[in-house]
């Protein structure tokens, strides 16, 4: 079995967030792998644990991202998991590159990839924590033509069968969904507790090789991806402002008349 996961090297999330030109600026030195990518990865490790021996000779399973240089520092942090093997996608082209863009991009690299030894299944994380939109797994299988079973909880894979069936909590109610191999597969953070590395993969993972590819490698036109191809352009962004001081009420007998003054004075309660 082939398993391929995509990965995203996200910004510290405790960072100062900033606009320029319309876009995120994204330091380099305090990335990491996105946390939400850590669950895939260990669910396809732990799909592969369960094979039977003579069906692992042939299995692997494959992390790819999209981004700048420094998005190699997520491949190697998968490394440390365990993975087989990594592609980094880069292209000064993908700059400014929408949802829309950065799907297109995965399938292009998703096909290339099945087209050199078919894939059994694609992984990925809910979301990625620096933008939080929940969309490219389906973005990404409606431009494969594949099924999606999205914001998995639970995952099993028939081998034999080439079927997946998934279970997903939404608003209350599991739902089962199931379909034929290849997927596009999504989970969510409560699907497994990811492994910690050992020292062996950190060691290995700092001399690994990544495959790095193009658009042009993956059959990507420029124009179709990056600023140029975007369906979303940012008008404008505004610092977000300061918070008001901290108003702070000893309690000496009259606690309850202060809040009650705060609540009619700032409006949070209608009708008062």
């Amino acid at each position: 079995m082939r398993i391929l996961v995509c990965v995203k090297h996200v910004p510290n999330i405790e960072s100062q967030r900033a606009f320029a030109s319309g876009r995120v600026v994204r330091g380099t030195e305090d990335g990491s792998l996105n946390e939400l990518d850590e669950h895939p990865i260990e669910e396809a490790l732990r799909i592969l644990e369960r094979l039977e021996p003579a069906e692992k000779e042939a299995s692997e399973v494959v992390v790819l991202t999209v981004g700048p240089s420094e998005s190699v520092d997520g491949v190697r942090r998968a490394f440390q998991l365990g993975v087989d093997a990594g592609i980094h996608i880069t292209d000064v082209e993908l700059s400014g590159s929408d949802y829309f863009g950065t799907a297109s991009t995965l399938a292009g690299a998703i096909r290339k990839v099945d087209a050199e030894t078919p894939l059994d299944l694609v992984l990925m994380g809910m979301a990625a924590l620096d933008g939080l939109g929940s969309v490219i797994p389906a973005l990404v299988a409606a431009e494969l033509g594949w099924p999606q079973l999205t914001n998995a909880s639970s995952l099993a894979i028939d081998v034999e069968g080439a079927s997946a069936r998934i279970e997903r909590v939404v608003d209350g109610i599991t739902e089962e969904l199931s379909g034929p191999l290849p997927a596009v597969v999504s989970v969510s953070d409560q699907i497994n507790s990811p492994r910690m590395p050992n020292f062996k993969l950190i060691m290995a993972a700092r001399t690994k090789q990544i495959t790095t590819w193009s658009l042009a490698d993956i059959g990507i036109a420029p124009e179709s991806v990056g600023t140029s191809g975007a369906r979303v352009e940012i008008l404008a962004a505004t610092p977000r402002p300061e918070r008001a001081p901290v108003e702070l009420v000893v309690d000496e007998g009259s606690g309850g008349l202060a809040l009650a003054d705060f609540i009619i004075r700032t409006g949070l309660v209608e009708g008062v």
